[in-house]
């Protein structure tokens, strides 16, 4: 059974920094893109940033220097490091894994990231 257990979400001032982390397990972790979304209300779900099983990052031009997405394969788990936090930052952000296009995806429970002063 494959689980995704995001955790690290939290309201955050402007300007601040947050970290998010998912664990993952059911999975040969290593093998995986991995990722985030996020989904604001009233809006689509969207990508924030994925690594792929060799490290290469992608990242969304909204998010591009301020956040940086890493992967610790002993651990299972990816996270996020997000800085210089903007309140259209707010949303539920939820951990991705996929072993490859066309393949099953995987979701986690969502954690909130509200950015609000």
């Amino acid at each position: 059974q494959v689980q995704l257990v995001g955790s690290g979400g939290s309201l955050v001032q402007p300007g601040g920094s947050l970290r998010l982390s998912c664990a993952a397990s059911g999975i040969i972790f290593r093998r995986y893109i991995m990722g985030w979304y996020r989904q604001a209300p009233g809006k689509q779900r969207e990508l924030v940033a994925t690594i792929s099983s060799g490290g290469n990052t992608d990242y969304a031009d909204s998010v591009k220097d301020r956040f940086t997405i890493s992967r610790d394969n002993a651990k299972n788990t990816v996270n996020l490091q997000m800085s210089s936090l903007k309140p259209e930052d707010t949303a539920v952000f939820y951990c991705y894994a996929r072993l490859r296009p066309g393949f099953p995806e995987y979701w986690g429970q969502g954690t909130q990231v509200t950015v609000s002063s």
